[in-house]
């Protein structure tokens, strides 16, 4: 239980701390409005980094708080069990989704003064910068790729007894932040299904001033390509590392 309170709350905090970023960059007359992707990337480093302390502290030391991680550890490591994975990403996507509303009541009095719906969408989910099912297929498995890559690299024996005690949450946030600045221009580098899917189902369901439509025919996306992006990753550093 102490495990998927802890994916729970980190992911929770992931969203609260990402989108809010995204929040304070896209809509009219916040404080940080137009200061860009910079400040975006930055954003969601912290966000994982805080991310992975929230999910250690409430009991949860493996601090996934990413599906695609959660199937690569599940299906090429072994280290759960059917039932435990899709326990944990069920809540990875519950924290999602409730981090999503905490950014929403936070920013209320902003929502009905911005008229671009894509820019408030794009708080919530991701979107492609130029629309391509094969293209941005393909981006978001080599970002996810890069990503478990990364995280094996981080925690695994080439580092020989692994990060200094602490310092592994700032590496993996130190990794996504690279990943946005690299790799993110495409398709907003969701890399994370439950960051991007938890999110999208509160703009459907949120009564957000002046919204659009939630873009589902390009919503599977984000979901389905960062699972199959965490096991290739997964099975890359298994094979080769």
């Amino acid at each position: 239980m102490d495990n998927l309170l802890g994916e729970f709350l980190g992911t929770m905090f992931l969203i609260i701390l990402g989108d809010g970023v995204v929040a304070n960059v896209l809509l009219k007359k916040s404080k940080g409005e137009n200061s860009g992707w910079i400040v975006i990337t930055t954003g969601w480093f912290i966000a994982v980094m805080v991310g992975i302390f929230v999910c250690q502290s409430a009991g949860a030391p493996q601090a996934d708080i990413n599906p695609a991680v959660t199937i690569g550890k599940w299906l090429v490591f072994g280290t759960y069990t059917a039932p435990q994975a899709i326990a944990t990403m069920i809540v990875q996507v519950i924290g999602a989704f409730f981090g999503a509303i905490v950014v929403w009541l936070t920013y209320f009095a902003h929502w009905g003064g911005t008229e671009d719906q894509g820019a408030k969408l794009g708080i919530f989910s991701t979107g492609p910068a130029i629309r391509s099912t094969v293209w941005n297929s393909v981006t978001e498995i080599i970002g996810t790729m890069v990503l478990l890559i990364g995280v094996g690299a981080i925690f695994g024996a080439a580092t020989t007894d692994g990060p200094v005690a602490g310092l592994g949450p700032y590496l993996v946030g130190a990794l996504v932040w690279g990943i946005g600045l690299s790799l993110g221009g495409p398709t907003g580098y969701a890399i994370n299904p439950a960051r991007d899917l938890g999110p999208r189902i509160a703009h459907q369901l949120l009564p957000i001033a002046g919204k659009g439509g939630s873009d589902w025919g390009y919503g599977w996306i984000p979901v389905i390509m960062p699972l199959i992006g965490g096991v290739l990753g997964a099975l890359v550093w298994s094979l080769v590392f």
